[in-house]
């Protein structure tokens, strides 16, 4: 997979890094000639170039990566990176970082955005998510669909605890897609049960997001009634 990356400060450079661990072919792009450090990141390809500006984007050869990284310190830059990734250069995965969380609201599939993250936001939903339990944290926000990356750790006293996966009626547009369990990672099937301290991570509609929290967190006594 071929990665286009906008912005070759530190973030930039240690997603390069992980990228390039996992066998991706990386391009950094900065127009500032001090972020050009190629001894820090030796296996990527760099390119001192503004990535607002078409020209230099045809330089990138943007229109064959699979995916766009809009890396920067500035949202301004990040949007229209995205929006020309995505418009004018067909780009399949756009990622925006998202540096205000005021402006989150823009990241989204107008401007081109596939998926931004929000390093405020993802840092406060973590601590939300080590201790809330049967509460429903969001993760992880994608623009196409409307759908987000929530989590659940599930209560002792849930409904749920015990029962298979395949019986339990989840609503409409949600998928579990992951159970944490200890140490453990484990890819549901339908016979799989919930067990209470279950972190459930479920991609889901934010209209559905409330009606999730509440099929988890019913309690046992409440359900019997």
């Amino acid at each position: 997979m071929r990665v286009a990356i906008a912005g070759a400060g530190a973030v930039g450079r240690s997603i390069a890094g992980e990228l390039l661990e996992n066998g991706h072919e990386v391009l950094l792009i900065d127009k500032a000639p001090t972020a050009i450090s190629v001894e820090r990141v030796p296996q990527a390809e760099w390119l001192l170039a503004d990535a607002c500006e078409i020209t230099s984007l045809d330089e990138a050869a943007l229109q064959r990566c699979n995916v766009v990284i809009a890396a920067t310190g500035d949202d301004k830059v990040n949007l229209v990176v995205s929006l020309l990734a995505k418009t004018e250069y067909g780009v399949p995965r756009v990622v925006a970082r998202v540096n205000n969380p005021k402006n989150e609201w823009l990241f989204n599939e107008s401007w081109g955005v596939d998926v931004a993250v929000s390093t405020p936001r993802l840092m406060s939903a973590l601590v939300e998510e080590a201790v809330s339990v049967g509460d429903l944290v969001r993760l992880l926000r994608f623009s196409h669909g409307d759908a987000n990356l929530v989590e659940l750790t599930l209560p002792e006293e849930s409904a749920l605890a015990g029962t298979q996966v395949g019986d339990v009626e989840w609503p409409q547009d949600t998928s579990l897609v992951t159970i944490i369990r200890g140490t453990r990672v484990l890819t549901p099937s339908r016979e799989d049960s919930l067990e209470a301290g279950d972190e459930l991570l479920f991609v889901a509609a934010q209209a559905r997001e409330e009606q999730l929290e509440d099929l988890l967190s019913v309690r046992r006594d409440s359900a019997a009634s």
